[in-house]
């Protein structure tokens, strides 16, 4: 089956680089040589089939219409990690998100980390995602992010490393639980000889874990809150709620009385302990944050600075969402926690910065440059495939506007064999573990591997038409098949 394929330079997760198979993956090699190509390709056609069927969609940004409802294109060449790799990304991923905890109780706080001059101050009241009005709150359990979803990628050497932080309403988990489901209905040859991680049993952590934001009673009433039919990650709300158990909401179906939230209901107002939130903070209370919204609800940050309700996650987290923020994460690390990073980022220049500014400009040809506040791959310029136009035009946004955009080194992602017309090709991947805080921390088992799945692209996210694969945690040798 692989005979013809040709991986790229850099780190490919399935061959080595004299094109011999990894050692992990020689069980998955032998049960695809034993499916064939054929076969691969039929039963590829058949999960198509059946995400539509599960209503597994995602709606373009920006669009209006029904008819710009999309399937999540997905690949069924899953992505292994071992166990050891896994042990290791599970401690980096829990010290990260401990240390960028303690930085939005700080900065929310006393600010230490701005009066001894790590983070100049600009930077932080200039980003997006500062929220003022949250200065000298503290959130349940003093946690701030609950719910995270951090992208790692491999670089061409193999190694890890965070390419972003996604700490507001990390989207995907809906995709990478129904991966798991189809890849056990259409592919199941494929987990003998394996033992894989199992993931089912995310939706149960996620709501152990909202319930533990309401300690003032023993059985929290959580609810979701979703901005409607129209979002682009409507599927996954509905998916998570049915998960769950718990009831979805939008803004008009809550009520602030008497310093609490309330759900409308045929039998009445019922009490709203928790509410795990998919709306940005603009629009959580037109009283507080933008006057226009109709998705949030009135006096809700009231209710929260009252300690009568819990929010996940907390509002203003997304300042550390911030894409200039992030190139501070390993220096919150070593000052909050004085350790050194398990993970490390991605080597960022900051174009406020002049020097870096100077080399940017005269590196754009080589470089990606990134918008600060964007994502789903918008607002994006990667040098290497750029037209002269392009690159000038980027140049100028960056002269107007440096405190915009960061830049970083072109990486060779990772690859994984995927599937395009028939023929097995060589992919770049990223990986979105998710990890919950609540009073303890639980990373899931592997994550949304998303897939350039357009020959030669490094753009992963599905509105640029990128895909997903399951994400497989295995042992370091193969075993007899175990649970999946």
């Amino acid at each position: 089956m692989f005979t013809e394929y040709k991986p790229d330079r850099g780190y490919d997760e399935y061959f080595s680089a004299t094109n011999e198979p990894r050692q992990a993956l020689k069980p998955l090699l032998s049960s695809l040589g034993r499916l064939g190509l054929e076969e691969l390709n039929r039963n590829h056609a058949a999960s198509g089939i059946l995400l539509k069927r599960l209503g597994a969609t995602f709606r373009l940004n920006g669009s209006g219409s029904r008819g710009a409802e999309r399937i999540l294109p997905f690949d069924p060449l899953p992505r292994l990690i071992s166990s050891t790799d896994w042990q290791r990304l599970e401690r980096g991923l829990i010290q990260r998100l401990e240390a960028i905890d303690l930085f939005l109780a700080d900065v929310y706080g006393e600010q230490r980390i701005l009066r001894d001059g790590l983070i100049p101050r600009e930077h932080l009241e200039s980003s997006q995602g500062w929220r003022p009005q949250l200065q000298g709150f503290k959130p349940p359990l003093g946690r701030w992010c609950h719910i995270s979803g951090l992208d790692l990628v491999r670089d061409g050497q193999g190694t890890w490393r965070v390419l972003e932080d996604n700490l507001r309403c990390p989207s995907g988990v809906a995709y990478f639980l129904e991966n798991r489901r189809v890849m056990k209905r259409i592919f199941p040859s494929l987990f003998a000889g394996r033992t894989v991680q199992p993931i089912d049993d995310y939706p149960s952590h996620l709501l152990h874990t909202l319930r533990e934001l309401a300690p003032w009673t023993e059985s929290p009433k959580v609810v979701l809150l979703t901005p409607g039919v129209f979002n682009s990650a409507y599927f996954e709300h509905c998916y998570l709620a049915q998960q769950m158990g718990i009831q979805l909401v939008e803004g008009r179906d809550l009520i602030c009385q008497d310093q609490r939230v309330w759900m409308r209901s045929t039998a009445g107002l019922e009490p709203v302990d928790v509410i795990y939130r998919r709306i940005d903070d603009d629009f959580l209370d037109p009283s507080v944050f933008r006057s226009d919204s109709i998705l949030g609800v009135a006096g809700l940050m009231d209710c929260y600075r009252a300690g009568r309700v819990a929010i996940a996650n907390a509002p203003g987290t997304g300042v550390a969402d911030d894409k200039l923020i992030y190139a501070y994460v390993p220096a919150m690390i070593r000052y909050y926690l004085d350790e050194e990073p398990i993970i490390e980022n991605v080597p960022t220049y900051l174009c406020q910065r002049p020097d870096d500014q100077a080399y940017v400009l005269e590196h754009l040809g080589e470089l990606v440059v990134k918008a600060v506040a964007e994502a789903g791959g918008y607002g994006m310029l990667i040098g290497p495939h750029a037209t002269a136009d392009e690159i000038a035009e980027f140049a100028i946004k960056i002269k107007a506007n440096p405190r915009n955009y960061i830049a970083q080194p072109t990486l060779d992602l990772s690859t994984v064999p995927s599937l395009s017309n028939g023929e097995l090709y060589p992919c770049h991947v990223d990986l979105r573990p998710y990890v919950l805080r609540g009073k303890e921390a639980w990373v899931s088992p592997g994550g949304l591997t998303r897939v350039a799945l357009r020959r030669g692209s490094l753009v992963v996210n599905s509105s640029q038409g990128g895909g997903c694969k399951d994400t497989w945690i295995v042992s370091d040798t193969p075993e007899e098949q175990g649970p999946c």
